[in-house]
């Protein structure tokens, strides 16, 4: 029986890319599930897809699919009519789709000369939905974890004693909790009265300022976090445009970031002399 009450058709989406860059990713991976008024049973579309640049490591960690995976696939532009036909005049729902999966399938599609039209079509957002029935504020945690509701929320001194009472009532509940990765990996009793465990449980992006500009990739390699070189090491930009790392010291970012930047470039420096 139809879940849904439909005037056009529904399809929710997932993809799988090369970055989360929703200008220059690519996708390796897209399936729709299609709900139509007075079907019964949904339609599928499912296809691997040959991005035509390869697959960073960091990211086969996290989708498995790797440049092997997709060699011989087709590429957007050889499905792209045939999406375009599939997807039709109807509307998108995701998960955390508007944010990203719609606007990089608007880009890929865009690029083989197909315009599909985003006014005119309504999004649905799962995560949205999540978001904003569950919320995630102090004031929410802290009726969650404490059993009690914050008065004065956004009175510094009031959140900052309501964020004790959080803490205290999240080493509580996960005392005995062992936390499970989407890749499977177990860390024991992460939340637990060691501000060590606390520290590595809640600091995990390997970024190295808090502006999360900059970051270790998985050979503990400075990479930038964000721009045209995202992803990148220090070291391959530097061969390429030295200058961008003088932009950055004259620009409006954290001194983190320039103490880091300066000290490379420095480096950089001394090695010639």
């Amino acid at each position: 029986m139809q879940p849904f009450k439909l005037d056009c058709d529904l399809i929710f989406f997932d993809l799988e890319t090369t970055g989360i860059n929703v200008l220059r990713d690519r996708i390796v991976q897209i399936a729709m599930v299609k709900f139509s008024p007075g079907k019964d049973a949904p339609e599928d579309f499912y296809s691997l897809i040959d991005p035509g640049m390869p697959i960073p490591p960091e990211v086969i960690r996290i989708h498995g699919i790797d440049d092997e995976a997709v060699a011989g696939a087709p590429s957007f532009s050889d499905l792209a009519d045939e999406m375009y036909a599939f997807i039709g005049r109807a509307d998108l729902a995701g998960y955390n789709s508007i944010r990203f999966d719609v606007p990089l399938l608007a880009e890929e599609f865009f690029r083989c000369g197909i315009d599909i039209d985003l006014e005119s079509r309504r999004l649905v957002d799962v995560q949205r939905i999540f978001y904003k029935m569950e919320p995630r504020s102090l004031k929410a945690a802290y009726q969650f974890y404490c059993g009690k509701i914050l008065g004065d929320a956004h009175d510094a001194m009031a959140d900052t004693r309501a964020t004790v009472e959080v803490l205290l009532g999240q080493m509580e509940r996960y005392r005995n909790t062992d936390y499970v990765d989407d890749d499977g990996k177990v860390t024991e009793r992460p939340v637990r009265n060691e501000v060590q465990a606390l520290s590595e449980f809640t600091n995990d992006l390997n970024t190295l300022d808090v502006t999360q500009r900059l970051r270790l990739n998985e050979r503990s390699e400075v990479v930038f976090n964000f721009g045209k070189y995202v992803n990148q090491r220090f070291e391959e930009v530097w061969q390429k445009e030295p200058t961008y790392f003088s932009w950055i010291l004259e620009r409006d970012f954290s001194y983190q970031v320039k103490k880091i930047v300066r000290r490379f470039v420095e480096e950089k420096k001394q090695n010639k002399a």
